[in-house]
């Protein structure tokens, strides 16, 4: 048997959907609650056929407890796994999505060449020259 503290208290009072205001609002002491091995003792210790129930319910209740519990780890392994997967997607879809626009971005304009600059290599124009008759 033990004394629950403050917190599973407040979970006890929500789960088993008590009021918050009146009877039990101001406790001296908080509840004490039995472990499984403990409920199973005290029904062995009782020895009726009512306690003898109660303990089979007991053990009951604390096997399904455990398969929630242990479902509840895997399927959090799970998601946990889900998780990691679908943020490095979204990582390589993000890195994907930065080269496409890269690619789809105009080339910067061709920057002119510093200094003299012959009409015959200026691309596609040729200028006509006057040459002098030698």
């Amino acid at each position: 048997m033990f004394q629950l503290d403050a917190d599973e208290f407040a979970a006890l009072r929500l789960q088993s959907a008590t009021l918050k205001s009146g009877r039990g609002q101001h406790r001296k002491y908080l509840p004490l609650a039995f472990t499984e091995h403990a409920a199973i003792m005290a029904a062995t210790l009782l020895g009726s056929p009512r306690a003898t129930a109660i303990s089979v319910h007991v053990v009951r209740a604390f096997v399904e407890l455990r398969g929630m519990v242990a479902s509840n780890r895997e399927l959090g392994g799970k998601v946990n796994q889900l998780e990691r997967k679908v943020s490095t997607h979204e990582r390589h879809i993000a890195e994907l999505a930065d080269s496409m626009a890269q690619l789809l971005q105009a080339p910067p304009p061709a920057r002119r060449p510093i200094g003299f600059v012959p009409p015959e290599d200026k691309k596609g124009t040729k200028a006509t020259l006057r040459r002098r008759p030698p």
